[in-house]
């Protein structure tokens, strides 16, 4: 997952609303959004199914996890994959605080994690990286930010650090969140900027280590890169809306091929707990 910009508390309503590009290479293989059946916390999410995991979900108990890795020149594996970090969140019971007192960050590739609570209203961002050296590519401590309501980004920096694209979509979230109490306008906002695959000039890119000219093919929110066997493989749209102590989870999800954005219809599920 490359792309993700989430509004949390920010609407009374709607205790969540994120959209989000998952940019991978395309011949790894990938399960869409579905239920998996061999988790007992009734998890919603996309799976990696190289090494189980999986960049953003949702459970029937109220949690969510999201998650990018950090752009570095030399990104070399960790010794865990960090896909497991969101899935141990999705299927746990611990509180925040424990959670993150038992990770290893040392043990993973640069990531960014956001864990979220929808039913105590509790929202953390985790990073193994400096934020304001993330790119260097040296394993930190474990850094830890409490969120508040509002708008944020993330893509592969660290949280709300203002790259064309993250702005760009924070843009676009913004503007459904006014269009919320219309149904049929709150979508088509977030749907176009998730489909912007219009590259920046050198000029407005950031300096992550990475050559200039994957620099740029990285720096729109829909990443197409065929000749490189690399893109957006699947973006995602989550409306959560409380009422009387439930929840109404609204997904839609558009899977893409090499060829670019889908002209599909997304899939879509609609979740209550």
């Amino acid at each position: 997952m490359c792309l993700i910009a989430f509004a949390i508390g920010a609407h009374p309503a709607c205790p969540l609303l994120l959209a989000s590009n998952r940019d991978e290479f395309f011949d790894r293989p990938t399960s869409p959004l579905h239920r998996w059946p061999d988790a007992p916390a009734g998890i919603w999410a996309g799976r990696d199914q190289r090494d189980g995991g999986t960049w953003l979900g949702i459970s029937e108990a109220g949690r969510v996890a999201l998650l990018t890795n950090v752009r570095s020149a030399q990104p070399g594996p960790g010794a865990r994959s960090r896909g497991e970090l969101a899935t141990r969140w999705l299927e746990g019971s611990s509180d925040l605080n424990t959670f993150a007192t038992g990770l290893e960050p040392g043990a993973y590739g640069g990531f960014n994690l956001v864990v979220g609570d929808l039913r105590r209203g509790q929202w953390t961002w985790l990073c193994n990286r400096d934020p304001d050296r993330p790119h260097t590519d040296v394993a930190a401590a474990l850094h830890r930010q409490d969120l508040a309501a509002g708008v944020y980004g993330l893509s592969n920096a660290a949280l709300d650090t203002p790259w064309p694209k993250t702005q760009r979509l924070k843009t676009a979230l913004s503007q459904a969140m006014e269009a919320l109490d219309t149904d049929a306008a709150w979508l088509p906002p977030l749907q176009v900027a998730l489909a912007d695959d219009r590259p920046r000039p050198l000029a407005d890119l950031p300096a992550t280590g990475v050559p200039p000219d994957w620099e740029r093919a990285l720096s729109s929110p829909f990443v197409h890169a065929p000749d490189h066997g690399y893109g957006t493989r699947s973006s995602l749209v989550m409306r959560v809306q409380a009422d009387d102590s439930r929840h109404r989870i609204d997904l839609h999800e558009w899977t893409h091929s090499p060829a670019g954005w889908s002209t599909a219809a997304p899939a879509r599920h609609q979740l209550s707990w």
